[in-house]
């Protein structure tokens, strides 16, 4: 079937292809009146007419297309955010494509530099750690991009963060103010700096409510089921038991659970638990897990926000957006 073009709209409503271009494109033109609009518009919808968008990216020097690189795709929070932003980018006029690295870095700068030949107007990116030189790239090419929830160290790039020591202190706070003696900290052997203020969150709380630091168990990306029962048998095996897990995703927060599961340790009787970030699989669990909610909504929305203003040349300064997490108590810490 031969493509409808805008030639051809132009042939049947008996009208310019300039007009044409005016109309559909939503140009200011005061000679085009009311009527041979409708004419032009009823023409295209005849011939079900689709617009060229590579010749209007050249026109405009826009694609209206942004890209979106996140850590992991599976990870729910990814997932839902990904969805918000086509959502939103969607009523403005534009498309959002995503990528996954699956926390490779060198997949990472592959997926940029695919995304970049693809024309997008700017990148919307998760970090994963050793990224670097590619944020210094794309800063040397002045490519508009922002960083969304992660941040790595020596990297000063507009983006949006949550504030991850401050809930994460209010998080071990209220596990301590119900009982706990032995708090454990559950978290990702990891450089990322938003990850790290999680720890750094936990051990503030410690060190404000005289409690000892406990051992932590640090878990390897691509290791986390066996790293995690393994330092949960460790410590279970202690006299001095854990009464109270704080894992620093809902990742680590499933494998953990599982563990308890499957060896008979009641929540919260024998270890209260709150997990960062809220998770469909928390539901396969007997017991509510209490929780750390991120503003999904409000990432989303305050990312697209941030990049349109950078593309469109609006915002040239550096900015950084901390957002707050809100803590959900359920009954995982009764």
């Amino acid at each position: 079937m031969k493509k409808v073009s805008i030639k051809d709209v132009a042939n049947l409503a008996n009208v310019s292809i300039a007009s044409v271009s005016y109309v559909l494109n939503k140009m200011p033109n005061n000679r085009i009146s009311e009527t041979t609009a409708n004419r032009i518009k009823e023409a295209a919808e005849k011939l079900n007419y689709r617009p060229n968008k590579i010749a209007k990216s050249l026109k405009t020097n826009k694609s209206k297309i942004l890209g979106f690189i996140v850590a992991d795709i599976a990870n729910p929070f990814f997932g839902q955010i990904a969805k918000i932003l086509e959502e939103e980018a969607l009523k403005i006029g534009y498309t959002i494509i995503v990528g996954s690295s699956g926390e490779n870095s060198e997949k990472f700068d592959k997926l940029i530099n695919f995304f970049i030949d693809q024309q997008v107007d700017g990148l919307i990116l998760a970090p994963v750690e050793n990224s670097e030189n590619s944020f210094i790239k794309l800063d040397k090419e002045k490519f508009p991009y922002i960083i969304l929830d992660r941040n790595l160290n020596g990297i000063n790039s507009s983006g949006i963060r949550i504030n991850n020591k401050e809930i994460s202190y209010q998080a071990t706070n209220t596990l301590i103010e119900k009982g706990s003696k032995f708090p454990l900290l559950v978290s990702y052997e990891t450089t990322l700096v938003n990850l790290l203020d999680r720890d750094f969150g936990f051990y503030e709380a410690l060190k404000e409510n005289n409690l000892s630091e406990t051992e932590a168990i640090k878990v390897k990306i691509n290791n986390i089921q066996k790293d995690i029962f393994n330092g949960l048998d460790k410590h279970f095996k202690k006299t001095k038991k854990p009464d109270a897990i704080y894992f620093t995703s809902n990742k680590l927060a499933f494998s953990g659970l599982r563990y308890l599961l499957k060896n008979n340790i009641n929540i919260p009787e024998d270890v209260q638990i709150i997990a960062f970030d809220e998770s469909d699989a928390y539901e396969l669990f007997p017991v509510d897990i209490s929780y750390i909610k991120q503003p999904l909504d409000d990432i989303a929305k305050n990312a697209l926000e941030m990049i349109l203003k950078i593309i469109n040349k609006q915002n040239t300064i550096i900015e950084n957006k901390k957002l707050c997490a809100k803590l959900i108590l359920r009954e995982s810490t009764n």
